[in-house]
């Protein structure tokens, strides 16, 4: 009994975290949008997940879905498709969808390196998915951050070269939480898509008030931006991402997908429409996230740590004063964070969560 009711607690949601709480409390919760959670269960502040769940409204439609599960969700891709377009102002033939962001980088690797040759991406900024690269043939070039850990666009367009394929840049950049200059951004596009594809990933903007790039596109078939449901909209396990870019790119993008109408389940269609259409939700998270990283900064900087302003759900600072062992700490306390980053400065970064777990997380590091 006691192994069943171990694993019972560590699948959380699905029938058996609906077993725990009952369904008008998981639909709609009426204070805290707030998963299931155990005693043990750790603090994650790792992933920069967001700490309060889907919304309300996706509950429910993911809850509805759920008997439709044996069915392909081929019929309701234009609903998502047309209510992505209209959020971002383009038309539906700019849009193609995926399985988070992460599938839309690796279709842009593969895009990129058909013809071989280099991409440019900025040191530290997320790169997971460029380990496929030299096994497709494509060098990665490096170009080192700002002394403020801001993307160097004047370096990045100086390395730009004859085998450039694509330039990436991640905006707000993960892990350091800076954001690019909307101008100066707009103006690196226009020169760099002369020679190569820029692909701007704009996982984080929705935790900013900083206008998409997403209006460029229309003109330009040399910009590929994508976006996603794991940040903001909570949907990180959903698996829902997209990519906004001209028509003609977006056919090219494609052509390279084994089944286009198959990346997204059913479920997690239903998730993603329902979410563009919870403003009031996108607005409370929006406010949360910006108390509690307020209250951790302040906090942090009062432990003689420095942070770097985030425009994000995740602080990018400094260890060098700290005189504790910061991981073993967040080990003792049931805290998962991630790792140093840099080892000059040992700069390391933390998820946001929610005001009760970063307070728990300042307790722990003091």
């Amino acid at each position: 009994m006691s192994n069943r009711r171990n694993w019972l607690k560590q699948i959380g949601l699905g029938a058996v975290g609906l077993g725990f709480c009952q369904f008008e409390a998981f639909a709609n919760p009426s204070k805290e949008y707030l998963l299931p959670n155990f005693d043990k269960s750790p603090i994650l502040l790792r992933s920069n997940e967001n700490p309060y769940g889907p919304s309300p409204l996706a509950r429910i439609a993911m809850t509805k879905s759920i008997n439709n599960s044996n069915r392909y969700a081929w019929n309701i891709y234009p609903e998502l498709i047309t209510a992505i377009a209209k959020k971002n102002n383009v038309l539906d033939n700019n849009i193609l969808l995926g399985a988070g962001s992460t599938e839309i980088l690796d279709l842009v690797l593969q895009y990129s390196s058909l013809n071989k040759g280099n991409f440019i991406i900025a040191e530290n900024t997320f790169d997971y998915w460029t380990s496929p690269s030299e096994k497709l043939g494509i060098k990665k070039i490096a170009v080192p951050l700002t002394k403020d850990k801001k993307h160097d666009l004047t370096a990045m367009l100086q390395a730009i070269d004859s085998d450039t394929k694509m330039i990436y840049i991640c905006n707000p950049n993960n892990p350091t939480g800076t954001i690019c200059d909307r101008e100066k951004l707009v103006s690196f596009v226009k020169e760099a898509t002369k020679k190569a594809i820029v692909f701007v990933d704009e996982a984080y903007i929705d935790f900013t008030k900083e206008q998409s790039l997403s209006d460029l596109v229309i003109d330009n078939k040399n910009l590929i931006i994508t976006k996603t449901f794991s940040k903001m909209y909570g949907l990180a396990g959903a698996r829902v991402g997209y990519a906004i870019a001209n028509a003609t790119t977006i056919d090219s993008l494609n052509i390279l997908k084994s089944s286009p109408g198959l990346s997204i389940s059913k479920v997690s269609t239903v998730a993603a429409i329902a979410s563009l259409n919870d403003e009031k939700f996108i607005q409370e998270v929006y406010a949360k996230n910006e108390e509690a990283k307020k209250y951790t900064i302040d906090q942090l900087t009062q432990l003689n740590l420095t942070c770097i302003p985030s425009y994000s759900n995740f602080i990018y600072f400094s260890l060098e004063n700290y005189k504790k062992d910061f991981f073993k700490q967040l080990e003792l306390n049931n805290i998962i964070g991630t790792k140093i980053y840099e080892e000059n400065g040992k700069w390391s970064r933390i998820t946001i969560g929610t005001m009760k777990e970063m307070q728990q997380f300042i307790e722990a590091i003091k």
